[in-house]
């Protein structure tokens, strides 16, 4: 059985050969150094600040000169052969790669940061504990409704997108089945309140009418991005991210929620089910009062169930229990379980995972979010030894 095969059995809560794994990001120089791979954005700063030496300064240039060096055929094959190389040695099934916003979607370039399609400004800054290169989300571009609305709009069908698309699928086929390699962009709440930064977002909300036009943009080029999807080919799994939550509840109440941001997700859900095409949430924090919702206007796969939250009823077994015939999960060792603990501790709680979410499908292991630069090298390779010894079907753990 090959990776998309045991992927989605799992998600139409079959029982594959084995429990598929999956991993929103592996941003760990300790890990890629230990399998033999250059991080995939390393690298990054130096580029941007030699660029910007090269254009002196002119940022239209600089903009311009970064755009056209990432999409060539070379580039774009390079990144994405650093990215997959890593999951394949390690072992992961499906990996993801983002086609909206963030590092490969820059919309103005600086030398030290940059501002995304949505309006995001990334600092690019080198993490203190191994120089690692990444891009932190530092604040929103824009200050008030006017300032966005000058802004223009991403486009679905960008023709950089689509280069991506089309050589990520190209890429896929080189690993000969072994690594399942699906799409992903941003949903409509993240990319709203990011773009303008908890602040001006939070007044944003006393208008109806401003918040609801810019929720609309937001989700018809979601959708518009997902019909662009179908028509490029795609027939697997699109993940979307979109934050609804902190450990301690929602980031806006239930009732905005329900009225402009579900019910797009829930027209992303019927044109991808209308095509064979599953969708995955990826959603931080505590949205347990969400779940229900998010069950029924159709997600197929849930991600991470972040173990960390306050909530006691915000739990993977417990949601297993109610939901587990309804939603695929994914998820949920603790990257901070991962940074903290020691390997003893990870195999049991990946064997609980395995044990009692794995039976009859519908579930994958994951982390609970992404496997950052704190994460202990010997839990990561714990994590993957126990699911390799304890994940094959029939499950059987005492």
């Amino acid at each position: 059985m090959n990776a998309r095969e045991r992927v989605l059995k799992a998600i139409n809560h079959e029982e594959p050969d084995k429990v598929p794994s999956f991993e929103l990001s592996v941003d760990n120089l300790k890990i890629c150094e230990h399998f033999g791979e250059k991080y995939v954005f390393q690298g990054l700063i130096e580029s941007f600040d030699k660029t910007h030496e090269i254009c002196q300064g002119d940022i239209e240039a600089l903009t311009t000169t970064i755009l056209k060096a990432t999409e060539t055929k070379s580039y774009i094959k390079n990144t994405l052969k650093q990215h997959l190389n890593l999951y394949h040695k390690i072992g992961i099934d499906m990996a993801t790669v983002p086609f909206t916003g963030y590092i490969l979607f820059p919309k103005i370039c600086y030398q030290d940061y940059f501002i995304d399609e949505y309006g995001r400004i990334f600092d690019l800054k080198r993490n203190p504990a191994d120089e690692m290169d990444i891009a932190y989300y530092k604040t929103g571009n824009f200050s008030n409704f006017e300032e966005y609305s000058d802004f223009e709009l991403p486009d679905p069908r960008d023709p950089r997108r689509e280069k991506y698309y089309k050589g990520m699928k190209k890429m896929e086929k080189e690993y000969n089945g072994d690594i399942f390699v699906i799409p992903s962009i941003w949903g409509i709440f993240e990319s709203t309140w990011q773009s303008f930064g908890f602040t001006n977002f939070s007044k944003l909300l006393a208008s109806e009418r401003k918040f609801k036009k810019v929720f609309n943009d937001r989700g018809q080029f979601a959708l518009d991005l997902v019909k662009a999807f179908i028509d490029w080919g795609e027939d697997g799994v699109i993940l979307i991210y979109d934050d609804y939550g902190y450990k301690s509840g929602l980031l806006m109440s239930p009732k905005n929620y329900r009225e402009h941001v579900l019910p797009w997700i829930e027209k992303i859900c019927n044109i991808a089910h209308e095509h064979g095409v599953k969708i995955i949430l990826h959603s931080c924090g505590d949205v347990y009062p969400l779940f229900k919702d998010v069950v029924d206007i159709g997600i197929d796969a849930i991600h991470p169930i972040e173990p960390t939250t306050a909530n006691p009823k915000y739990d993977i077994f417990k949601l297993h229990e109610q939901y587990g015939d309804k939603v695929t999960f994914i998820g949920n060792v603790s990257p901070q379980d991962l940074s903290d603990k020691d390997p003893e501790y990870i195999k049991d709680y990946t064997k609980h995972l395995i044990k009692n979410l794995g039976p009859n499908g519908g579930y994958i292991l994951s982390s609970g979010h992404s496997i950052n630069p704190a994460v202990k090298l010997e839990n990561f390779l714990a994590m993957y030894s126990t699911l390799k010894e304890y994940g094959t079907y029939p499950i059987e753990i005492e």
